[in-house]
C-alpha cells in the first residue's frame, strides 16, 4: 500500500476547521481502549458522524466545550494499531496525522489503555514521530488495578515526557484536567513533546534514522522523522526526492547487513533489506514500550487472573461459547416480543381508533374532498401509524443489545465465531461487520473496511445483505405475531439463526466461484473488560439508534405511503371508476401486483397483497408493514382488521396451509434485497458489477428458499 495518499481530503478538512477559529484535536488510540466513550463524554450531543472528505471512512466529529469555556473541535479517528496501514481505517489515521505542516491536527489526545499499555505505546511511538503535541488520556485504570499495579499518570508522564491524565469517560472523572492539559499544549510557544528519538535509542536503527531524518528535513511538507521511518520500512510516500529514496534504500541495506552479522559493504537484496529494517524498527518500538512500562509500573510477581479472564475461559471455550451466544440471542428476541406486545397493541388501538377517527371527522367537518381524506387517513396515518406501533419493540431491542455491547460481551462474538468464519477462509473479525448488520446493513457495509484483504472485504460485502436488520425485525414480529402467537419469539429467533446459516451457506457457494485462492489470516482483536453498563451511555446509544431508525424510516414511509395511495387511486382502465374512487384491485397498483402474484404462488403467498408488500419492501423493509395496512384499509373502508385479513389471505393463497405460507413469506423477507440504500452502499464498497451479481443472487435465493420452506412445511401445517 502506498505510504501516503493524504491529500486534499484530510488537510482540507482541518484547514476548514481552523477557519472557524477552533483548535482541532484528534482523538487517537487502539480499538477498544475507551476512546469512543471518552469522545462521547467530551462532546455530548454536539457531535456528528460522516465520511471524511475524500475518503469512504466514517469519522465522528464534535465540539468539546471545556470547563473553562474554551471550545475545541474534536475528531474521533478510527481505532488503529499502526501508522503503517493494513486497512482503509488505518490509512485515514495515517493521512490525517502526517498531512503537510499546517494541515495536521493542533494536538492529539492519545487514549492509552492502562490494562494493555505496551501494545498501546507502540502506536504512540509512531505518533510521536509526527511532531504533533500529544496529551495522553489514561483509560481503563480500574481494570488495570484489578490485574495488579497499574501505571500511574505521574510515572508515565516522567517516562514519556508528556502530560498524562487519568480519565473515566463513563463517570466524567478527569475530563477537566484533560481539558487543562490540552489547552496548555495548544497555548505553549514550544509545546511539550516527548523525546521523539527515545524509542530508537540504543537500537541499530538510531544512527541511520537520525541521518535520514536530517536529510529529509525541509525536502517535503510532511514530518521529517515520520518520513524517514516510512522510507526505512519500505513505504513509498509520494513527492519524495529520488535521492532521499536512494539513501533510505542504502540505509536499509546496511541495517540488513548489520543484522546478519556481515560487513556493511556486503551487497544485500533490497527487498530483504526493507523487511529486515522494518522488523528492526518494530523491535525497537516494542523494546522501548516494555522498558517504559517496566519503569513506570513493575508487574507484581504472582499476579492473579482477573474476573474477566476467568469468565472468558468459559464463554470463549469451544464447547460452551456458541451455545451460550445462541441462548443469549434467543433471550433477547423472546424478551423483545413478549415485553413489547402489550405496548404495541395499545399504540395500534390508539392509531386506528382516536387518531384515524379524529382525523376523519376533522376532514369531514372541513368538507375536504374524498381523495384528500383517503390520502391522509388511509395512506399516511394508517401506513405511518402501523410503523410507529413498533417503536416500543425497537426501544426494547436496542436497549438489550446496548446492554450486551456496553457490558463487553458483544466483542467476544468475533472470537466465538472465528472457527465458523474460517470455514469461509475469513478472519474472525469479519463477524464484526456482520453483527453490525443485525442493526442496519448500510453501516455494516462500511464496517468491512476493518478487513485487511480486499478479497475478504468483497466477500463480506456480498454476504451482509443476508443479515437480518431491524427493519426486517419489525416485519418478522408482525407476521409471527399474527400467525404463531405465543411462539412468535422463537420464530423470530429461528429467522436470525437462519440468517447466520444463510451467510455461511452463501459464503461457501460464492468463495470458490468468485474468490478462488483467498488466503486466511490470524485473528487479532482487542477484548474490552466486562463492565456494568451505565445508564447514561446505554441511554445515549438507544436514543441514537432509535432516532436514526425513525429518521430514516419516517421519510421512507411517508414517501412510500403517498406513492402507494396514488397508485391505488388511479384506475388501470376506463370504466372502473374515477380518481380516488376505484376498487383497489382495479387500480394501477392492484393490476401490477396481481400480475406478479403467480410468480410466488409455489411459495404459498401468491396473493396481490403479499406481492405489493414485497415490492415496496424492495425500497425499504419498513414499507412492507405500511403497504399491508394500506391495501387492506382501502379494501375495507378504513377498518383494517389486519390480523383477520392476513389470516384469510394466506389461508386462501396457500390452500389451507397458512402457517407454512407465513413462514415462507418471512424467509423470503429474510433473503431478498434489504433496501435500495443497501444496494447503494454495496455499489460504493464492492463496485457495480458485484452489486448487480449479488442482487440477482438475493432474488433467486429468496424464491428458492421460500418455495422449499413452504413445500416442506405444508406437510406439517
Amino acid at each position: 500500500m502506498s505510504c501516503h495518499a493524504t491529500g486534499a481530503g484530510a488537510g482540507a478538512t482541518i484547514m476548514a476547521e481552523r477557519r472557524t477559529g477552533l483548535p482541532f484535536v484528534a482523538l487517537v488510540g487502539n480499538p477498544n481502549v475507551g476512546k469512543s466513550t471518552l469522545f462521547n463524554a467530551l462532546t455530548g450531543a454536539h457531535q456528528r458522524v460522516g465520511n471524511w472528505p475524500g475518503k469512504t471512512v466514517s469519522v465522528a466529529q464534535g465540539d468539546w466545550r471545556t470547563a473553562g469555556g474554551r471550545p475545541l473541535r474534536v475528531a474521533d479517528l478510527p481505532g488503529s494499531y499502526s501508522l503503517l496501514p493494513d486497512s482503509p481505517d488505518e490509512a485515514l489515521v495515517r493521512d490525517v496525522l502526517t498531512a503537510p505542516a499546517g494541515e495536521r491536527p493542533d494536538a492529539v489526545v492519545f487514549a492509552l489503555d492502562a490494562a494493555n499499555p505496551a501494545r498501546n505505546l507502540y502506536l504512540l511511538s509512531q505518533i510521536l514521530d509526527t511532531d504533533i503535541p500529544v496529551v495522553v488520556a489514561l483509560t481503563m485504570t480500574d481494570v488495570a488495578a484489578r490485574r495488579g499495579a497499574p501505571p500511574g499518570p505521574e510515572a508515565l508522564a516522567r517516562e514519556l515526557a508528556l502530560p498524562v491524565v487519568r480519565v473515566e469517560g463513563r463517570s466524567g472523572t478527569g475530563l477537566d484536567l484533560l481539558a487543562d492539559a490540552v489547552c496548555e499544549a495548544l497555548d505553549a510557544e514550544a509545546p511539550r513533546r516527548a523525546r521523539t528519538s527515545a524509542w530508537a535509542a540504543g537500537s541499530p536503527v538510531a544512527a541511520e534514522l537520525a541521518e535520514l531524518a536530517a536529510a529529509a528535513s525541509g525536502l517535503t511538507p510532511h514530518p521529517a522523522r515520520w518520513l524517514a521511518v516510512s522510507l526505512l520500512c519500505g513505504e513509498e510516500p509520494p513527492e519524495v526526492p529520488a535521492e532521499l529514496t536512494r539513501r533510505a534504500g542504502a540505509a536499509a541495506d546496511r541495517l540488513a547487513a548489520t543484522e546478519a552479522g556481515a560487513d556493511a559493504d556486503v551487497d544485500v537484496d533490497a527487498g530483504e533489506g526493507d523487511t529486515d529494517a522494518e522488523l528492526l524498527v518494530a523491535e525497537a518500538r516494542y523494546a522501548w514500550a516494555h522498558a517504559v512500562i517496566e519503569r513506570a509500573a513493575p508487574r507484581p510477581a504472582g499476579a492473579r487472573p482477573t474476573l474477566t479472564d476467568r469468565v472468558d475461559r468459559l464463554l470463549l471455550s469451544r464447547g460452551f461459547g456458541i451455545p451460550f451466544f445462541l441462548a443469549v440471542m434467543w433471550g433477547v428476541f423472546e424478551a423483545t416480543t413478549v415485553l413489547a406486545k402489550p405496548l404495541q397493541d395499545g399504540l395500534g388501538d390508539f392509531v386506528s381508533g382516536p387518531v384515524s377517527g379524529g382525523a376523519d371527522r376533522l376532514l369531514e367537518a372541513l368538507h375536504a374532498p374524498g381523495w384528500l381524506t383517503g390520502l391522509l387517513v388511509d395512506g399516511l396515518i394508517n401506513g405511518v401509524g402501523q410503523l410507529l406501533t413498533f417503536v416500543p419493540l425497537m426501544i426494547i431491542m436496542f436497549l438489550l443489545l446496548a446492554l450486551l455491547e456496553d457490558s463487553g460481551y458483544f466483542a467476544r462474538a468475533a472470537f466465538v465465531a472465528d472457527r465458523l468464519m474460517r470455514t469461509l477462509r475469513l478472519p474472525g473479525r469479519a463477524f464484526l461487520p456482520l453483527v453490525v448488520g443485525f442493526g442496519c446493513n448500510v453501516p455494516a457495509l462500511a464496517g468491512t473496511r476493518i478487513l485487511n484483504r480486499r478479497s475478504h472485504r468483497l466477500l463480506v460485502g456480498l454476504l451482509i445483505p443476508y443479515m437480518s436488520c431491524t427493519a426486517r425485525l419489525a416485519v418478522y414480529v408482525m407476521i409471527a405475531g399474527v400467525f404463531f402467537g405465543s411462539n412468535s419469539g422463537t420464530v423470530v429467533f429461528f429467522l436470525y439463526v437462519a440468517s447466520v446459516l444463510l451467510v455461511v451457506g452463501m459464503g461457501l457457494i460464492l468463495r470458490p466461484l468468485l474468490f478462488r485462492g483467498m488466503k486466511e489470516e490470524p485473528l487479532v482483536l482487542e477484548l474490552p473488560p466486562y463492565r456494568l453498563p451505565t445508564l447514561r451511555v446505554t441511554g445515549a446509544q438507544v436514543w441514537q439508534k432509535l432516532a436514526a431508525f425513525l429518521r430514516t424510516a419516517g421519510g421512507i414511509i411517508v414517501a412510500t405511503a403517498a406513492a402507494v395511495w396514488l397508485l391505488m387511486a388511479i384506475p388501470a382502465a376506463a370504466g372502473h371508476g374515477g380518481f380516488g374512487k376505484v376498487d383497489v384491485e382495479q387500480s394501477v397498483f392492484g393490476t401490477v401486483t396481481r400480475a406478479t402474484a403467480p410468480l410466488v404462488a409455489p411459495a404459498g403467498f401468491g396473493d396481490w397483497h403479499a406481492t405489493a408488500a414485497l415490492g415496496t419492501g424492495l425500497i425499504a423493509k419498513e414499507g412492507v408493514i405500511s403497504t399491508l395496512a394500506q391495501t387492506y384499509s382501502a379494501e375495507e373502508d378504513g377498518d383494517p382488521q389486519l390480523t383477520a385479513s392476513l389470516h384469510a389471505t394466506f389461508e386462501e393463497s396457500s390452500g389451507g396451509h397458512q402457517r407454512a405460507a407465513a413462514l415462507a413469506f418471512l424467509v423470503f423477507i429474510l433473503a431478498y434485497t434489504p433496501c435500495f440504500a443497501t444496494l447503494a452502499a454495496q455499489r460504493a464498497e464492492i463496485g457495480t458489477r458485484l452489486t448487480v451479481i449479488g442482487f440477482g443472487i438475493q432474488l433467486a435465493a429468496a424464491w428458492l428458499l421460500a418455495v422449499g420452506v413452504f413445500q416442506i412445511a405444508r406437510l406439517v401445517w
